[in-house]
Parts: C-alpha cells; structure tokens; sequence
C-alpha cells in the first residue's frame, strides 16, 4: 500500500462523528485517483464489525508497562469497501459495542492504555512489511503519537523515513495525560522528551503537530480559527504554520444520492419539486407539525459545541414572536436537553416535534423532506450536514465558523452565488433573524426554486479533496 490511514473511526465498520465519515470515503476516492490506500482501526464490537469475515494477516504482542499484551491484525474480506479496512483485535481492549461510551453514555474508563496499545500494535505490523507503506496518515489525537515513535521510538526505527501526515478533525480534545503515566509509552530518546508534551504534560494532539511532516485541518476556516483559539496550542500551531494545510471535506456522493438513496421511499427523478414534496409530505406522517408553515430542522448531537443547548430557548422565541416556522429536532446527547424537549413536544404541539435518537434512515427523510437545516454550532471545524442538506435541496442555516463559512455563502451576498443563510453571533437574535429570512424565503417560491436547484448542483464530492491531500503526499513522498 502506499498510504495508510489510522485512525479510531471508519464508517461503516464505527463511527461516533465526522471522523468516521472522513476516513470511509477519502481512502475510496485515493484508490480511484490510482494511489493505492487501506485503514486500521481498533477492531470494536460493534454491529457492522461483528457481522463481517475476517482473514487474519499478524500476530504479536506489545508492551504496557511490564506486562505484553497480545493483538492480531486482521483484514476484513468481500466488505466492497472501496479500498481494503485492517483491523486491530486487542482482547480486553477493544471489544466492546461502543466506540468510546458505553451503553449508558460513560466514557470507558481505560482509553489511555486503550490507544497506546493500539498505536504500537499498528506500528508493529507496519515495522514487518518487506515494502513499507510511503505515507502514514494519522487522525486526530488517538493516533498522535505515531509521528513521535517512528521517529524516537527503538521499536520502530525502521519507520523512521516514512512521512507522517496528522490531521486535527477536532482541535477541543488533545488527549493528554500526566507524566505519572509515560511509564505507559514504548521505550524512546529520552532527549526528545519534549517533542511529546505541551504545559508539561504529554499532549498527543500537540505531539501529532509537532513530529507530522505535515499536519492538516479539515477547513482552511478552521485552520486559522486554531491559529487563535486552539485550548493552549494557539503559539505551537503558529510556530509549525509552515506545514500546515486547511482542507476542506468532501462528501460521499453515491452514497449520498437523492436519486438511488436505499433510505428514502420517494427518489429523485426528473422533478425536484416534486422529490421535495412527496419526502415533505412523509416528514409530516411521521411528525406534529403544521403542513403551510417551512420545516426547520436540526440534525445532530445535542451537544453544546453544536450549539444544541440555544435551541430550546430559540424555538419558544420564535414561536411566541410570531416567527412562522416549525421547528424538528433529530438527535441525542446532553440528557438535560433531552428533558426539555420532552417537555416541548406537548407544549408546542403542531409546531414542535423531536425523535431523541440516532436513527440514519429518519436522517436521510428528514435532510430530503425538511425545508432548511439548522446549524447553529459553536464550533465546527468542517461540517458534513450542510453538505449532506445541499445534496437534498435542504438550504442550510449557519453560524459563519469553520467550515460552515467557507462552504456555505450567504444567499444575501452580491455575486448571486449563495448557498444558504448565515449568522455571526452565538446568539438567540442573530440566530433568530437567520430563521426569519429562511421564512421570507419560503414565501418566494420563485426564490426558493432556484436555491435549491443552485445548491444541489454544487459539487461536494471527495475528488477536490482527495486530489488537495494527493498533492501532499506527492511532496513527502518526493523528500523522502
């Protein structure tokens, strides 16, 4: 292979956000472009995974501290993935239902030994292959330690010359831990101690960033937002600035396909109008909302950096300001917020309606059904929904941040080329003044027509940035 993606998520096989999503379709769209990629992950026990057959490809153990602890490799076979997806099955470890909570949504109380094992069992396989991979392309701070153990690592000596590519999906969360627990890491040069931390302690995600021969983002948006705001990393990603690229995520287009979607009932032909109205139409079989008025919708984890606690507040807002819209929610997270909206659903009856769930399928309709999407996220450093929304003819409603802003102009802007409808501040004003254009523009049919055949004409798709990542690997690759 020439590239290898590592990473803690890979749709289908497990997916808790966008990670998943990014790793199970760039790997497909390098393959088209002819440079030959595969994935590991860490072999969970979720559904996708435990109905799949495996071929197993290494055997071996690594070291935690003083005890070994033994992993196999395994290739899935006939998933018709699009490129080939290793896993790693580390008993004890890794095989449980949920990526990174349990049943009742607690984190797993071992994930720091959890992914130093991981790591090293990826580096140990890879160490053995006759011809080594010529890229090894890392996801957020789960895998952040690799670029630091090819290069200082005694175990891995033998990776030390070949590049390493790290890419921050979500700059929130860096890992990091207490020296008390280096014991913990695979033997290294004791010299390049501070390679591995920042504040003083040991800080994957700003490991990845300093030892990556080049680091990535996943929006240029989002790059320079980290350059200002980054939990701490603000002065390191200036400093490493130099290697850094903003590449904006693309999405899946046969999978995400109006007209052969296995999700929806009614598809796409020669008439979007009526691909709108008949999946409209479903949406209100299934919810109390009110047929003449737009349907509003927020897909997603009610989760306070996706800006769902502003929705409750929001929505009664609007409702008792006269605002005509109705409002749907399709999510699950903070449980506060799932009490609310509980409370709602009987309070707003015809306006209001919520399945607090993860459910793909209702996804799909409601992306097809829904008039616009409602993103009002704190941070977000790519975005996939909005895209996903343009696909259906759903006009996206954007907070103007990371991703969101470079890929979703506003309808108000002169050049005539809008995409959907944004707003500045984090707040219930600027996010309800978005929602009552998004409403003048549901009374404009001439208007609202041409937005959408405008917005599902774009094209999302994982070429552009498949071909933006192709770029630097062609670079490593030649100074390699």
């Amino acid at each position: 292979m020439q590239i290898l993606h590592i990473s803690s998520e890979c749709y289908p096989a497990a997916k808790a956000g966008g990670l998943g999503d990014v790793v199970g379709a760039l790997p497909k769209y390098l393959n088209k472009a002819g440079m030959q990629t595969a994935v590991i992950i860490p072999k969970y026990h979720t559904k996708w995974l435990m109905k799949q057959e495996y071929r197993e490809v290494h055997r071996d153990t690594v070291r935690l501290h003083d005890i070994r602890i033994d992993f196999a490799v395994q290739v899935v076979e006939n998933a018709d993935l699009g490129y080939d997806l290793y896993v790693v099955d580390i008993p004890g470890k890794f095989d449980r239902n949920g990526v990174y909570l349990d049943e009742n949504g607690r984190a797993y109380g071992d994930e720091l030994e959890r992914y130093i094992c991981f790591q090293q069992a990826v580096l140990t396989w890879v160490r053995n292959f006759k011809v080594k991979p010529r890229i090894l392309h890392c996801h957020d701070h789960h895998t952040g330690l690799i670029p630091f153990m090819v290069k200082y690592s005694p175990d891995f000596k033998a990776l030390a010359n070949v590049p390493t590519v790290f890419t921050i999906h979500n700059g929130a969360y860096h890992g990091a831990f207490s020296w008390d627990n280096g014991h913990l890491l695979p033997y290294f040069d004791a010299q390049a101690k501070g390679l591995l931390e920042w504040g003083g302690i040991i800080n994957p995600l700003a490991a990845g960033i300093k030892n990556s021969w080049a680091f990535t983002t996943v929006s240029p948006g989002y790059l320079n937002e980290l350059r200002g705001n980054s939990n701490g990393l603000e002065d390191l990603i200036n400093s490493e600035i130099g290697k850094s690229q903003g590449i904006l995520n693309g999405i899946d287009n046969n999978v995400w396909n109006p007209k052969t979607d296995k999700y929806l009932q009614f598809h796409q032909k020669r008439s979007m109008d009526k691909f709108k109205e008949e999946n409209r139409n479903e949406v209100l079989k299934h919810f109390r909302l009110s047929p003449e008025l737009p349907i509003v919708t927020f897909i997603g984890r009610l989760a306070r950096e996706k800006g769902a606690d502003l929705l409750p507040n929001l929505i009664k807002t609007a409702i008792h300001s006269g605002i005509q819209a109705n409002f749907m929610v399709l999510g699950t997270g903070d449980p506060g917020i799932h009490q609310v909206f509980h409370h709602m659903k009987h309070e707003y009856r015809g306006r209001f309606d919520a399945a607090l769930e993860y459910n793909e399928g209702l996804a799909r309709l409601l992306y097809a059904g829904s008039d616009f999407l409602l993103m009002p996220s704190r941070v977000e450093p790519c975005g996939l929904n909005q895209m996903y929304a343009c696909r259906y003819g759903t006009i996206p409603i954007v907070r103007s941040i990371g991703g969101l802003r470079d890929s979703i102009p506003d309808i108000g802007e002169a050049h005539g080329h809008g995409r959907g409808i944004r707003f500045d501040q984090f707040s219930i004003e600027d996010a309800m003044l978005a929602v009552y254009r998004a409403t003048e523009v549901f009374k404009d049919k001439a208007a609202l027509k041409t937005i959408r055949k405008r917005i599902m004409a774009v094209d999302f798709s994982w070429e552009n940035s498949a071909g933006a990542y192709m770029e630097i690997y062609n670079r490593l690759m030649g100074g390699s």
